[in-house]
């Protein structure tokens, strides 16, 4: 039996995820949460097997939360699982740690194909998306924009499109204010803007505002 950590902070999700693996007969939620601090606490007192966890988790968010928990329990398995385009984070938080990524609007079969996966070992991403990367590669059409950033850049891009300053979001991503600003100016300089507005426009054109 495969056990199976939720973590989002809306309860239709973690109600539906529970309600949908209820009579399964290799997958159990035996768990759902709703902040980075609660996930580690789980994880840290009871064997979980995957972790379907949102990107926007509050207190300590998915991918800071991703990044730590593959540090500490490696054995771990970290599904996204979001409302959040594809294209732009699932690359990304694969490169992070994390051993799939799906969307919110996927199909339960999906969902449970997923956990399989990752569970065995593999990595798990939508076939569409594969073969967007395969034919990028290849060099038929120009890179995506999503294989140029950093998921500590796509992270602040949609920090900064939210309208957080640079101390909040020092604070948020637990790195400092320097930091930030270095972000900043190599964001401008991939996404070929000059100033704070263009930037924000580009990350609602990206879907990340």
């Amino acid at each position: 039996m495969i056990n199976v950590l939720v973590a989002d902070n809306h309860p239709i999700i973690r109600t539906g995820l529970k309600m949908l693996f209820e009579n399964s007969p290799d997958i159990q939620v035996i768990g759902s949460v709703t902040t980075g601090k609660e996930l580690f606490d789980f994880v840290g007192r009871t064997h979980v097997d995957v972790v379907l966890s949102e990107i926007d988790l509050p207190e300590l968010n998915g991918i800071t939360a991703l990044r730590t928990l593959k540090k500490e329990y490696n054995d771990v398995k970290v599904i996204m699982f979001s409302g959040h385009p594809e294209e732009i984070y699932a690359v990304s938080t694969i490169k992070a740690g994390a051993s799939g990524y799906l969307t919110k609007t996927v199909s339960t079969q999906t969902i449970k194909d997923a956990i399989i996966k990752v569970y065995n070992g593999g990595i798990y991403i939508s076939n569409e998306l594969a073969q967007r990367l395969a034919f990028d590669e290849r060099g038929n059409k120009p890179s995506k924009l999503y294989k140029k950033l950093s998921m500590r850049e796509v992270e602040v891009l949609k920090l900064l499109s939210s309208g957080r300053k640079n101390k909040e979001i020092a604070r948020e991503l637990n790195i400092n204010e320097k930091t930030v600003s270095t972000y900043k100016a190599r964001l401008m300089k991939k996404l070929n803007v000059t100033n704070l507005v263009d930037l924000i426009n580009q990350a609602r054109h990206l879907e990340l505002g």
